[in-house]
């Protein structure tokens, strides 16, 4: 009788084990690392995006500067003046 409970014993401590590895082995494969990156980053770190952003145009313009708002891409000259360029090629200074 002590033989056959310890025998059943094992075989369940066994069935438990395999079970416990395979739930870890299912888990790790269900898992899956975030490769998605925020599209407001993506906006932050290019400043040819056009961006309606306030914020994020001054940013930019201090980084890189040259900001697209709205569609029209501003720069920022060498005295720290900001402009654009009009549709006859002038600079236009806001």
């Amino acid at each position: 009788m002590k033989n056959i409970l310890l025998i059943l014993f094992f075989v369940l401590l066994f069935l438990l084990f395999f079970y416990s590895k395979r739930i870890k082995r299912l888990s790790k494969k269900t898992k899956s690392s975030p490769t998605y990156i925020p599209f407001l980053k993506e906006q932050e770190f290019n400043p040819d995006i056009s961006t309606e952003n306030w914020d994020l145009h001054k940013l930019r313009l201090d980084k890189f500067k040259r900001s697209q708002y709205k569609g029209l891409t501003f720069f920022v000259s060498s005295e720290n003046k900001i402009y654009y360029i009009s549709e006859e090629g002038d600079k236009v200074y806001c």
